[in-house]
């Protein structure tokens, strides 16, 4: 029998067995051993194909039955019905499932009912199971990789904090692949499929125990318990971040929900409630929250709402500025004594209000001043913005205002706009630590994240 929550052995696995074991690159299952063994994985690892007797250096299982150690996770890559037919046979050594084939729910009647007929092979067997239809798990404690696509289509971010939950394999796909360009990091990544089993609400409840994970994204087609997230969720909230992006919320994604994973997404405003209730922050794109998986790996959230802009281009600061405000964030004027204090630190050029204007004629130190100067009580978070044609200016600048950051204790986020150059010296950021945004819109977004997001007031604010 099946019970909730006890899924912890996903997530420090000793032995992987791979059913549909294949030395042929053209196969999925060459591609999941190739990953895990590229991973670095220091588990038992069982090939199982009747047709082979060693598989890249690894005896191969004709069966689980073969196999006379416990399999923590047997994974799955061949044809759904052949799934059934492996777990209706002798699988008492098998604790745990990620069923990588597709062919189920989500092509029609003739899936859906192989997948009723799963979860009552499952139920009986005492399995849980994560899919079908899925990726499955990209873990960096660890060193879980059961992705089917190889890392030179699609990078493996490094290690960090936050944890990616989502029903969409292409989905974890994407978001791993740009944060790893970005310079960004995971600590886990779950795709769960079609959630024959294994759902957010189990991986909620794991995650907030788990101390390698500071945040969690959610991705969302559908959830099929609506009490049960909630309590998984607000009991997350309540130690670590959650953030979520619900997709299908008008007719046409819904329909491509169905077809994906044979999701029924349900009415939009219940999931709006169902989110405010936990206090879980909602985003509304993907790259909002690629932007808020940046700042969570660094930043805990903003004790308030109270935005410091320093630049050194008056327009730019006017439009993060004018982002803030429709973001439901504040930009307050510095207080006088503080101005006074920004005068003698700062050349006569420079504008000390809020947004500070550094000018085209800025220096390095000048950030620095800036910032030590402002960045007080009366603000929670900073946006620094860097246009980087000032002669005087070098990226040198980027460990100063690192090591700032690391000493004050608040968020400092960094906007570097503009084309080649720009990015080439924002590398200097990417490589000290401190995630970059090109953009007024995306810096502001990343910003309300850490704000608490857009509806969320400053009184409930950690």
């Amino acid at each position: 029998m099946i019970t909730e929550g006890h899924i912890g052995f996903f997530f420090k696995p000793e032995s992987i067995a791979l059913i549909g074991a294949s030395p042929n690159p053209e196969k999925l299952s060459y591609t999941i051993l190739d990953s895990l063994l590229r991973m670095g994985f220091q588990g038992k690892i069982y090939p199982v194909n009747p047709g082979y007797q060693e598989i890249r250096g690894l005896k191969c299982y004709p069966g689980l039955d073969e196999i006379k150690n416990r399999v923590d996770i047997a994974v799955f890559a061949v044809p759904a019905p052949a799934v059934l037919e492996i777990l209706n046979g002798s699988v008492e050594n098998v604790k745990g499932a990620i069923i990588i084939s597709s062919g189920f729910r989500e092509i029609g009647p003739e899936g859906k009912e192989l997948e009723i007929r799963l979860k009552e092979i499952l139920n009986e067997k005492g399995i849980r199971a994560m899919g079908p239809n899925c990726l499955g798990i990209y873990d960096t404690i660890t060193k879980v990789d059961t992705f089917f696509i190889t890392s030179g289509k699609v990078e493996r971010p490094a290690r960090n904090g936050v944890s990616v939950l989502t029903q969409s394999g292409s989905f974890a796909a994407m978001i791993m692949d740009e944060l790893a360009n970005e310079g960004a990091g995971v600590a886990r990544v779950v795709s769960y499929g079609n959630k024959v089993d294994v759902d957010e609400s189990d991986c909620l409840e794991f995650l907030a125990g788990d101390d390698a994970t500071k945040a969690v994204a959610l991705y969302i087609e559908s959830v099929g318990n609506g009490r049960r997230f909630i309590a998984a969720a607000s009991g997350c909230v309540q130690k670590k971040p959650v953030i979520a992006l619900k997709v299908g919320k008008r007719e046409p994604g819904a329909r491509a929900a169905s077809s994906h994973t044979g999701a029924v997404s349900g009415r939009y405003e219940a999931y709006e409630a169902a989110f405010r209730k936990a206090g879980v922050i909602e985003v509304a794109s993907y790259e909002e929250l690629k932007d808020a998986c940046k700042v969570l790996n660094r930043y805990p959230l903003a004790q308030g709402k109270r935005i410091l802009i320093i630049t050194d281009g008056g327009g730019i600061g006017i439009s993060i500025a004018d982002a803030c405000e429709e973001a439901g964030l504040r930009a307050p004027e510095i207080a006088s004594r503080t101005v006074e204090k920004l005068k003698k630190k700062l050349p006569a050029f420079a504008s000390v209000k809020n947004p500070v204007d550094l000018t085209g004629s800025v220096r390095n130190e000048h950030y620095i001043a800036a910032l030590q100067e402002a960045f007080g009580e009366g603000y929670d978070l900073a946006i620094v913005s860097l246009l980087w044609g000032p002669p005087l200016l070098t990226p040198d600048v980027a460990e100063k205002i690192r090591d700032f950051a690391d000493s004050c204790g608040k968020p400092v986020l960094i906007c570097s706009p503009g084309g080649k150059f720009s990015r080439e010296m924002a590398s200097a950021f990417t490589a000290a630590g401190m995630p970059v945004f090109f953009t007024p819109d995306s810096v502001v977004r990343a910003a309300a994240v850490l704000c608490g997001g857009k509806n969320k007031p400053e009184s409930n604010l950690r």
